[in-house]
């Protein structure tokens, strides 16, 4: 689990490698992760955009960016949490992923980006 905390916006993601929709052999590993955002501000947020960055070892580097999450934009008063849960797919089995919300302060129109931590993916079997 790794968290990161921007502008009282606290991210937190839990990966896991998912091996019943994995098929080492076609060189295809799925991930999912849960993704917790909570609001440890004194100020109503909404989130508008994500963007994320993902490595693979075999070689892929792509970004992915888009309005929401899972179709939503939630607005997050002080104390609320939003979580959701995704997925990747990865070549190698090997990567990793990060990225940023695009936050709105709704108090005064203001954005900011709540960073997402970054985490690792892995097939616990390539681990020896």
């Amino acid at each position: 689990m790794e968290a990161l905390i921007t502008n009282g916006i606290k991210v937190t993601v839990v990966p896991a490698y998912e091996p019943q929709y994995s098929r080492p052999a076609h060189d295809k590993y799925l991930f999912s992760y849960i993704v917790t955002i909570e609001n440890q501000s004194e100020e109503t947020v909404q989130l508008l955009r994500r963007y994320w960055h993902i490595w693979d070892m075999a070689g892929l580097d792509r970004e992915v960016e888009g309005e929401g999450v899972i179709g939503e934009q939630p607005i997050l008063r002080p104390g609320q949490v939003h979580q959701y849960d995704s997925w990747c797919e990865l070549e190698s089995g090997i990567g990793n992923m990060e990225g940023f919300y695009l936050m709105q302060k709704k108090e005064d129109g203001s954005f900011f980006e709540a960073q997402i931590p970054l985490f690792h993916l892995l097939a616990p079997f390539l681990m020896n």
